[in-house]
């Protein structure tokens, strides 16, 4: 027996009065997966915002070494 027809026999087990509280419950882990899956490194890459002087990238070696301050 797969798990799909697993689950679905254990959704016929359960009465009417139960359904709608197992039906938000599905609903809720199929959103939380739909959500942990759409966040891939790039999204989160392009998330970080870096504060820093208009010439930082070409200084880099000068402001990790605190020769020149922000």
């Amino acid at each position: 027996m797969t798990t799909k027809k697993k689950i679905h026999a254990e959704i016929d087990s359960f009465s009417e009065e139960y359904l709608d509280e197992l039906y938000l419950l599905i609903k809720n882990f199929a959103k939380s997966k739909q959500q942990h899956r759409k966040s891939s490194l790039m999204s989160k890459l392009k998330s970080i915002k870096i504060d820093a002087p208009s010439d930082f990238a070409a200084n880099l070696n000068l402001y990790a070494s605190e020769e020149k301050n922000k």
